[in-house]
């Protein structure tokens, strides 16, 4: 059986028509964060357009020799509306078909026009960051600034981010549901001895798709002690037993010396609790282990003399925040306790 049944006809219409939310929308942003921009800078692109603060930006990139960011550096502009376009109008017609390999061939398409779009960003973030005015006014010998294809970089005292806006995740989750699709009616038409022993390699296959197309990080980032500064107070991390993060459900992630300051980022309204994936502190007594706050037990004693005073350290059990307590004539708190009290 190669004919779609027609819920599965109208999820590939549905998702086909979802994309025109990129018209609208930006696809996909690049967010940086220093010292001085505690609240960072952002670009959008959208299929025919820069928006953000790309003027700030040039500004700033000026000095290290970069090329003024502007909508004419992307040929791509004139075109790439009708490409999605027809990508559009290709899956209304495989939803009328309705017909298991043309999806399949649309996947591949699709498939293909992601990964050219991948490398196309990866070509011009190349060509932006290694080819740099010889007579800028800051030079770094053999040092790059080529922004991330997709994730964290860190470029000199800049965070630099890469992820898919919401018209991007827009056409992540319609190629999900595409793929979705193909491989519920495969499994459906196919016969059921082969779809035993294949259907385990297409869900792996599944998984491992859904992880590439939503790549944006949500785990904790080594922290560089002596190098990377707190969030809250500015001040270098410099105590391994102490640092703590912030990581957004976008990737983004906030650094922190002392429990103290991780509190007051969060007291402060500087993020939303409901935008935060994880927030975890380092194991008082591990090598740079982190600790989900939830889960943690915090011991706090002026003994322990963290960077900014809270004087709270974070153990893996009840056993050993017991045993620290006994020996620095602490309390042990949770995380919730701790927070109030700060």
């Amino acid at each position: 059986m190669k004919k779609m049944n027609n819920a599965s006809r109208i999820i590939v219409a549905a998702a086909s028509l979802a994309m025109i939310a990129t018209f609208f929308l930006p696809v996909w942003a690049i967010y940086l964060v220093a010292p001085q921009y505690p609240e960072g800078l952002s670009m959008q692109i959208w299929l025919n357009q820069i928006t953000g603060q790309v003027e700030i930006i040039n500004g700033l990139n000026h000095y290290i020799g970069m090329k003024h960011i502007s909508a004419d550096m992307f040929p791509e502009f004139g075109f790439l509306t009708y490409i999605v376009g027809a990508f559009i109008a290709l899956g209304l017609l495989v939803a009328l078909i309705g017909n298991r390999k043309f999806l399949f061939a649309y996947l591949i398409l699709l498939g293909l026009g992601g990964a050219a779009a991948l490398a196309d960003f990866y070509k011009w973030g190349y060509d932006y960051g290694h080819n740099l005015d010889p007579k800028a006014a800051i030079q770094v010998p053999g040092f790059s600034y080529q922004p991330p294809l997709i994730g964290h970089k860190q470029l000199l005292n800049f965070d630099a981010y890469s992820y898919p806006d919401t018209g991007g995740w827009v056409v992540v989750i319609a190629g999900l549901l595409f793929f979705g699709v193909w491989l519920w009616e495969k499994r459906r038409a196919g016969k059921q001895t082969v779809v035993k022993k294949t259907y385990r390699k297409e869900a792996v296959l599944a998984s491992v798709a859904a992880l590439t197309l939503a790549s944006c990080s949500v785990e904790p980032q080594p922290i560089t002690i002596g190098k990377d500064a707190c969030n809250e107070c500015r001040m270098t991390i410099m105590d391994p037993k102490f640092g703590g993060e912030v990581i957004t459900k976008k990737g983004k992630v906030f650094l922190f010396d002392d429990a103290h300051c991780l509190v007051q980022f969060y007291k402060s309204g500087k993020i939303q609790e409901a935008d935060v994936a994880q927030t975890v502190m380092l194991d008082h007594a591990g090598e740079a282990k982190f600790l989900d706050v939830k889960t943690a037990h915090f011991v706090v004693s002026p003994s322990l003399k963290s960077p900014m005073n809270s004087n709270a350290a974070a153990f893996a059990s009840k056993a050993e925040a017991d045993s620290k307590a006994t020996e620095v004539a602490g309390k042990v708190l949770d995380w919730d306790a701790l927070y109030n009290a700060l």
